[in-house]
């Protein structure tokens, strides 16, 4: 294994560069974030959480530019309003992150509600169509590419018992980003999606001891691993 701090982009390499994450106030997104101010990316940490994003981006300005904001990633406007804080404020976009999600209760199938089954998958899955049509139109204008990266999962490739509304979102985020992928290929702008196994994360408190077995690893992973793999 690769150690976390060598992979990826070298420190300064993203100098210059201006990223959004979403989900970023915590978990995974909150190590997305360091790492790619670490980088040098100018970075705003999008949040539904306005103090938790705020947090972050104050724990990392004293390595680069960083800002928080609130916005829910269910609202295609608020995604919309946040791309253009990015651009108003750092002067283009080159790196989307949608990053954020949330997890389910399980239960039996027959007894889901369409409710809890719409929550999972506009937060989860609609949230990163959202992501991704508002990067490409700025990107596209802007005219000098740029990256789109998808938090998919590994119940992006398999399934997992009791969880069926996550398991089809983040199955759809990697038919979505392999179709956008080949779209704006022309564009040079890179859509590709990242599918952790279960990282340790406050997503999974509670399932640890059930996941645990199913990582031959034998250990959970870390989330600033994932944020190396984004780099």
């Amino acid at each position: 294994m690769v150690a976390p701090d060598r992979m990826g982009a070298d420190v300064a390499a993203l100098e210059g560069k201006v990223a959004i994450v979403t989900g970023g106030g915590s978990g995974i997104g909150a190590a997305i974030v360091r790492r790619l101010v670490r980088d040098g990316a100018a970075t705003v940490v999008v949040d539904l959480d306005l103090a938790s994003a705020q947090r972050v981006a104050d724990e990392v300005r004293e390595h680069g530019r960083a800002r928080g904001a609130e916005a829910d990633v269910t609202d295609e406007e608020a995604v919309r309003r946040a791309v253009e804080l990015a651009v108003s404020e750092f002067g283009g976009l080159d790196i989307m992150v949608n990053n954020a999600g949330i997890g389910e209760a399980a239960e039996p199938i027959d007894e889901r509600t369409a409710a809890a089954w719409h929550r999972v998958i506009e937060t989860n899955l609609s949230s990163v169509f959202y992501g991704v049509k508002h990067a490409a139109r700025v990107m596209k204008a802007q005219g000098r590419g740029g990256a789109i990266i998808n938090m998919s999962s590994i119940l992006g490739v398999v399934g997992f018992n009791g969880a069926p509304a996550y398991t089809a979102a983040k199955h759809g985020i990697v038919g979505l980003t392999q179709s956008v992928a080949l779209e704006l290929a022309a564009e040079r702008i890179r859509v590709v999606s990242v599918s952790p196994a279960f990282i340790r994360t406050p997503l999974i408190t509670g399932l640890e001891e059930r996941v645990l077995p199913l990582h031959p690893l034998g250990r959970l992973g870390e989330a600033n691993e994932v944020a190396a793999l984004v780099a």
